[in-house]
């Protein structure tokens, strides 16, 4: 009895913390989960759980990053150098469908990546498993019924009150100690099971473990990936019963969860025997107590999240459940913090799905219910990895950013033999998608999106200004422009340099023939990436010291590559001439990678193009759309200053693309393809688009023109096209350069800008209250809000207000 009143009076007190929780980080609902998309997520970048929280039968969801089918395979077929003058010569004919004919021969892979249900080797990401818990030990209804997850330090609660008794169940996924932790207070008596729809065998291990072993197809009908997923059970009394086990405790029992996999590639644990791996890695926490294990995986946590705060206004809609918060929005009920929530849950999943040494967030993380993932759960670098890291940087986790480095890196050595096989070129390609085993082949030949990657390269070094890490990355950045430069021709019309064959992501213009441009050669976004590649590596090489003919080759190359265009129709042009766009409010918006995440168009150094992206924006992205599709219309319409387009798009993904557990979904409800399918980028765009609209970081400006290396070119005849100044600019830091009416008032603390600034903002009545610029490495940059600037040379550790008098 003593102690039920003691579990009683921590109930009260645990429901009275709870009802104070901060609203802008914590996802919580009255009743348990009936889908997937209702469930909790946890992670520690590795090992994936998703808590239900059933009360007669709990289901969690269990993942591990490398769960993958499929196996290492050569996909090249060498040869299609051969035809490259023909299909060249095809395209600039303007004869893109027999182009395609041609292209589609032979610049075919042995095996493509399979989208649909069937196994090939380039496999897919699937669930390793679920944990099952059946409770006996409660009677009555239940009352007082929560589920929550706090996003500023990764647990998962569930409480509740049955007849007499209360109960409560907490579980954390711990990085530093690798394991799954769940605490379940009671007393309680339950079963506990584990199982996969295919390829598992489970046995009790003694009487407190469950162990489960499995070999994956490995694409070709033979075994391929192995993994082990094994449950220790300590506390309480506990019999082994068959598969199961029955575990019964007066007071409380933690379960510990382990999983390793036998893959050896990119990143991860490199392991040979996994199911000695679960074993040694419980072995190393059962004698820590919970309330250890717990403090590591807190503090482990909370490093990560605490680097950033966001708070948005808050209203009576705000203190709702999650689900319930949302039904209100959507009928109508103000809550800007909603917003904020939904920004600070991509900062919590990118904690969860990326750490350093492991494998990079996929396309859904490291969360999946289901062994045919869409798309495979695997990499798309045409938006969606890209989309993946935005964040990581300006929302101050560099480190996180790692893993996505790790995937670029591991393209280059296939890459390498991908670029000898097809085009007989030096450095190395990639097309479009790749698994663990760094597929490069092609299949998909939207050839920008591999510069695309490299992008990250430097980013990571704008925002840390770590030399070491430019050392480490600058090979990687070279070899993607040698095989660039060799692979660039000179188009029919002019002296222009240009891609082809190549693509405008999943679309096609329709050239005077009939003709769908697809594919075709110099697509805007090919040009666009090139220009920021070469400039990219040329940065590099002069801060190295090294290359010097190289460095020449690509400023002569980089002088001559296709210009923006603006069309007849005032938009800027998706492809070579201005076709008609066949697909107006196609999902994809390439033309606009310059505007962002690049930034060559921008409102102040080429106003003709940002008009121009902004009509190309006004007429293809409008309606609903993908998540990933309206998360980057956020950041397009935050660089062009328009913070009520932004935030337009904001809404319509709290309307549109966001399961109630926070997820980000793919189609809109009312699609007719309305599958619910989560894809996690458009979590992560929302969350980097909410940043953008509360600052952004670029090239200085002075006299309307960028004092930095790029070139803002919109024709040969621009006096900047065939100018380079490689040198190292000052950043130009703006102050909610895109804030919507309808965040009025607010703050955020420990945006990290370029020339890793960190920066804290507060407003009220839609103005500046209080801005502090922190310099954690010293140096120099431009503040600008509204119409005033202010000048800031910092010391290492130094912080200072800046328009101090502005409010």
């Amino acid at each position: 009895m003593n102690k039920v009143l003691l579990i009683t009076a921590a109930m009260i007190a645990a429901t009275t913390a709870l009802g104070a929780r901060n609203v802008a980080t914590t996802v919580w609902f009255k009743q348990p989960a009936q889908t997937f998309h209702e469930s909790l997520p946890l992670g520690n970048g590795r090992i994936g759980a998703s808590v239900f929280g059933g009360v007669d039968e709990e289901r969690m969801v269990l993942n591990e990053s490398s769960v993958w089918s499929g196996s290492r395979v050569d996909n090249d077929i060498p040869g299609g150098y051969e035809h490259l003058p023909e299909i060249r010569k095809l395209l600039a004919e303007e004869r893109y469908r027999e182009a395609g004919q041609l292209t589609k021969k032979h610049f075919s892979s042995r095996e493509k990546p399979v989208m649909g249900r069937g196994i090939g080797t380039f496999g897919r990401y699937q669930n390793l498993g679920n944990l099952h818990l059946a409770f006996s030990d409660g009677k009555g209804d239940v009352k007082n019924y929560r589920r929550e997850l706090d996003l500023e330090t990764g647990l998962a609660t569930v409480t509740y009150k049955r007849g007499k008794t209360s109960f409560s169940r907490e579980y954390f996924v711990s990085a530093p100690d690798e394991v799954f932790v769940s605490r379940l207070s009671g007393p309680v008596s339950f079963t506990v099971a584990m199982d996969r729809p295919e390829r598992f065998e489970t046995t009790a291990v003694g009487d407190r473990e469950l162990l489960m072993t499995g070999t994956l197809n490995d694409g070709k009908d033979g075994d391929g990936l192995s993994y082990a997923a094994r449950l220790r059970v300590v506390g309480g009394s506990v019999k082994a019963e068959g598969n199961t086990l029955v575990v019964n405790a007066k007071d409380e029992v933690l379960l510990l969860f382990a999983a390793a996999t036998d893959y050896r590639g990119m990143a991860g644990r490199q392991l040979t025997d996994p199911v000695a791996a679960t074993a040694d890695d419980l072995d190393k926490v059962a004698k820590k107590s919970y309330a250890k294990l717990r403090a590591v995986q807190k503090a482990d946590h909370e490093k990560w999240f605490n680097r950033i705060t966001l708070s948005l206004p808050e209203t009576n809609n705000s203190k709702l459940p999650t689900d319930q918060r949302l039904a209100g929005y959507r009928a109508g009920n103000a809550d800007p913090s909603l917003a904020a929530l939904f920004a600070n849950f991509g900062r919590y999943l990118l904690i969860g799905s990326s750490r350093p040494g492991g494998l990079p967030a996929n396309l859904q993380g490291i969360w999946a219910d289901e062994l045919h993932t869409m798309w495979n759960g695997d990499w798309h670098f045409n938006i969606n990895v890209q989309m993946n890291y935005w964040p990581a940087l300006v929302c101050n986790m560099v480190e996180l950013h790692e893993p996505m480095i790790s995937l670029i890196e591991s393209l280059v050595e296939p890459g390498q033999k991908t670029a000898k096989a097809y085009y007989d070129a030096p450095g190395w390609i990639a097309h479009r998608a790749t698994n663990p085993w760094s597929y490069t082949s092609p299949g998909m030949m939207d050839l920008g999106s591999a510069a695309w990657l490299c992008e990250h390269l430097w980013e990571q070094y704008a925002f840390s200004l770590d030399k070491q890490f430019l050392r480490r990355a600058y090979p990687t950045m070279k070899g993607s422009a040698l095989f660039f430069l060799d692979q660039l021709w000179e188009g029919p019309d002019n002296n222009w340099l240009v891609t082809g064959p190549s693509k405008s992501s999943e679309t096609a213009g329709k050239a005077p023939n009939g003709d769908r441009s697809s594919p075709c050669y110099a697509p805007t976004m090919d040009m666009q990436a090139l220009r920021q590649l070469f400039a990219n590596t040329l940065r590099m090489a002069e801060i190295l010291g090294v290359d010097k003919a190289l460095k020449e080759e690509l400023k002569a190359k980089r002088a001559r590559l296709a210009p923006n265009q603006i069309g007849p129709d005032g938009r800027i042009q998706e492809w070579i001439k201005p076709y008609e766009d066949t697909e107006t409010t196609h999902r994809h918006l390439s033309p606009l990678y310059g505007l962002y995440p690049y930034y060559e168009i921008t409102p102040e150094t080429t106003p003709e193009l940002a008009e121009a992206s902004r009509k190309f924006l006004d007429k293809r992205g409008v309606g609903q759309s993908t998540g990933w599709a309206n998360a980057w219309k956020i950041n397009l319409w935050a660089r062009l200053g328009d913070g009520q387009k932004s935030w337009d798009f904001v809404h319509q993904m709290l309307l549109d693309n966001c399961y109630d557990n926070m997820f980000s979904q793919f189609r809109p409800p009312a699609s007719p393809k309305s599958r619910r399918i989560f894809m996690i980028d458009a979590n992560f765009g929302l969350t980097s688009g909410v940043a953008e609209m509360l600052m952004q970081s670029h090239e200085r400006i002075e006299n309307g023109r960028v004092k930095s290396e790029y070139c803002h070119a919109s024709s040969d005849t621009d006096p900047q096209f065939s100018t380079f100044n490689f040198q190292s600019s000052i950043p130009l830091i703006r102050i909610l350069p895109a804030l919507p009416k309808q965040w009025p008032a607010g703050k955020v603390t420990g945006l990290l800008a370029r020339g890793g600034f960190e920066v804290d903002i507060q407003w009220k009545d839609g103005k500046l209250v209080e801005c502090v610029i922190r310099s954690p490495l010293g140096g120099s940059c431009t503040v600008r809000y509204a119409n005033r600037t202010e000048e800031l040379k910092l010391k290492k550790g130094e912080s200072r207000k800046v328009f101090a008098s502005v409010s």
